[in-house]
């Protein structure tokens, strides 16, 4: 097979029966500007409901994308088709930009805001071959993007790029072929997810094994009556969780219009850095004259944090150094009954429960005096770091196999866009199409 250059950095040689073509040539374009937001789709209507917020997420429009619209948002000049390829023209990371997703139903949908639809002129272009090529002239757009904490391109953009074109036959027969090849994939990909859901699903059952049955299975249990504790050693002893604190709270946040409260040698823990482990820098610092002028408090080196409230209700954290916290955070500054680790990781055990108990009305908050007056069962110091001990162990095998798991996962995503790749720019050859011109 020859090869030409196109000239086309993204391109690079194609054969020499293939075509260089601008998509503003066999496309037609269409900004999305249809009114409806998330609260006005409706999970039975007359239109699909292409908002931005639910596009950005998927990668294909079929029959399980459930969102629609009724008469009150219909545009003509608005619709979309089976075939259409539509762009999120928008996105919070540049690594997002250029989304596409594939319209892969026979009835008529509606493109939202923040998107551009491409209709590809369908005797010179079909809609799936645009698709795959998409994946990858997608990623040229970033070159194009405006904006700092949201990145942008315009529907001009999109115009200018350029695409490597087979005849239409050959265009079908590589979507046809990435459409079985990219199943096989995405299926296997699919499997490897559903293996780190299990192996965090074993953890967490071992986990709670651990912490609340102890590593002797020879002593004799009881009945905690305590939900979420079940039985427990005989041995063990019973109490509420601030009888075992030398001090427990909450901190404040200093008066965020003044900047002599900021950038100070003083450590400040917000629930936004409870990251489920050792706290080791914080996202902002505050001076002692900040301290000192608001409900904001310091607690020691080895204080276990709890977020209460908001979109990281549940984190947990451990204080690597003394600092100061929010009022998001309880904090439990333990004493000389509990080890840091041990509490840390029974309120991880714990962490549903304490959710399923909080108050309020959409989000729920954990309360602090719940907390304060929680019931649970300790063993003896020396025996508690016996635990940890166990639990790190496993932390670390479970960590190593998601680890490896994540790095095939990672490993087929990136075989599958080379395979894109590869066939739309024809470094690939469907063999039956290899010689048509």
């Amino acid at each position: 097979m020859e090869y030409k250059e196109t000239g086309v950095e993204w391109v690079g040689k194609v054969p020499e029966h293939w075509e260089i073509k601008r998509l503003f040539n066999i496309c037609d374009f269409v900004r999305g500007n249809s009114g409806f937001e998330k609260n006005d789709l409706l999970t039975e209507g007359k239109y699909v409901a292409l908002q931005y917020g639910k596009t950005y997420k998927v990668q294909e429009i079929n029959e399980k994308f459930n969102f629609y619209v009724n008469d009150s948002f219909y545009k003509n000049s608005q619709t979309v088709n089976y075939g259409d390829v539509i762009f999120v023209s928008t996105s919070e990371t540049i690594d997002d930009l250029g989304h596409s997703v594939f319209y892969n139903r026979s009835d008529v949908g509606l493109i939202g805001g923040e998107q551009i639809l491409l209709k590809s002129s369908k005797n010179i272009l079909d809609g799936k071959y645009l698709f795959y090529a998409s994946k990858v002239f997608g990623k040229e757009l970033k070159k194009f993007a405006s904006g700092v904490k949201v990145f942008r391109f315009d529907v001009y953009d999109l115009k200018t790029i350029y695409i490597s074109l087979p005849n239409k036959g050959e265009q079908i027969a590589i979507a046809n072929y990435l459409d079985k090849a990219c199943e096989r994939i995405d299926n296997i990909i699919i499997s490897k997810q559903q293996q780190l859901l299990r192996i965090d699903s074993y953890y967490k059952s071992k986990l709670h094994e651990i912490i609340t049955k102890g590593l002797n299975k020879n002593v004799n249990f009881i009945d905690s009556k305590i939900d979420w504790q079940g039985k427990v050693p005989k041995h063990w002893k019973r109490d509420k969780l601030y009888r075992l604190a030398n001090k427990m709270g909450s901190g404040g946040t200093p008066k965020s219009t003044n900047q002599e409260y900021y950038n100070g040698p003083i450590p400040w823990i917000q629930s936004g850095d409870l990251n489920d482990g050792i706290i080791i820098k914080t996202k902002k610092t505050i001076t002692q004259r900040g301290l000192n002028e608001s409900s904001a408090k310091i607690f020691s080196r080895g204080t276990v944090l709890i977020a209460m409230y908001g979109a990281t209700i549940g984190k947990l954290g451990i204080m690597s150094t003394e600092a100061a916290t929010n009022q998001a955070c309880c904090a439990i500054q333990i004493g000389s009954k509990m080890d840091s680790l041990f509490l840390y990781y029974l309120l991880f055990d714990m962490r549903q429960y304490l959710i399923s108990r909080g108050y309020g009305g959409g989000q729920s908050n954990i309360s602090q005096e719940v907390l304060k007056q929680q019931y649970l069962y300790y063993p003896e110091i020396e025996e508690q770091k016996k635990i940890v001990e166990k639990i790190q162990f496993l932390e670390r095998k479970t960590s190593d196999i998601k680890t490896q798991v994540n790095k095939q996962i990672k490993t087929l995503q990136d075989y599958r866009k080379s395979l894109i790749h590869e066939y739309v720019t024809g470094k690939k050859l469907i063999e039956k199409h290899t010689n048509k011109a």
